[in-house]
């Protein structure tokens, strides 16, 4: 019988079938038209249209000043309860603002992983930690599919106002949940679509009900909470489920 390297022609075959097989599949995730809002992407998930990405461009607008008073992102990063040594994740981390609000609860026996696609955004992370001394901020360049975490380690994943800017989420959920350990947490952090009176564009917004829609095809995550003392933001809880003791 012919062989391809280490392949049999009938198991070569079998190999390129399940491939492309994959692909359909993945392909059959999304939905491509015409863009609904021109904030968009002309690509749905689960009927959403997702919105383009911010660019490193707007590292400003992250820091600014009054977005305390708009947001309070320190009293979000107090209901997190973050301890000590835990092993934490800022997903699409932009300049770092939460990266260095969070930094200081895991403290120098833990880590927080400052993960982005953006070499910019990460040099400007890294800076600011030599500029900090916080040798526990890790800057991870991660992909479009996945945001390149170590598997079964991470406690809580943090993603504020992130979520709705991926380009493949469903890949980048299947890739958060592997780095989670048994029993760590998704957090996601979106501006109420909800409330019309949260001044930010639709497609930047999004409500939990589309939220928990989307994390059903993760049968591993769990629902566990939706925290909503934030001016402007909902704050949804996912917990990775414990798997039963024998």
């Amino acid at each position: 019988m012919i062989t391809y390297g280490p392949l049999t022609r009938r198991a070569f075959a079998a190999a390129l079938c399940a491939a492309l097989t994959t692909g359909a599949v993945a392909a059959s995730r999304y939905e491509f038209r015409r863009a609904a809002d021109p904030d968009g992407i002309a690509k749905y998930y689960r009927g959403r249209q997702i919105a383009q990405v911010m660019g490193h461009q707007a590292a400003d607008w992250l820091d600014r000043p009054e977005r305390e008073a708009e947001e309070a992102p320190k009293r979000l990063v107090e209901m997190l309860k973050l301890k000590e040594g835990e092993r934490a994740a800022d997903v699409g981390a932009g300049s770092g603002y939460f990266t260095f609000l969070m930094a200081p609860k895991v403290g120098q026996t833990g880590v927080v992983y400052a993960v982005d696609i953006q070499p910019e955004m990460l040099a400007i992370i890294a800076n600011r930690a030599k500029g900090f001394g916080y040798r526990q901020v890790k800057p991870v360049r991660g992909t479009i599919t996945d945001p390149r975490l170590p598997a079964g380690t991470v406690d809580t994943i943090l993603m504020v106002d992130v979520y709705h800017e991926f380009s493949h989420p469903w890949e980048m959920t299947q890739s958060m949940v592997r780095s989670l350990k048994p029993g760590g947490r998704i957090v996601f952090v979106e501006y109420r679509a909800e409330d019309p009176n949260v001044p930010i564009k639709a497609v930047h917004k999004m409500t939990e009900a589309q939220v928990k829609r989307e994390m059903t095809a993760f049968p591993q995550l769990k629902f566990e909470t939706t925290l909503r003392d934030l001016p402007r933001q909902h704050v949804m809880v996912f917990r990775k489920a414990t798997p039963p003791t024998k």
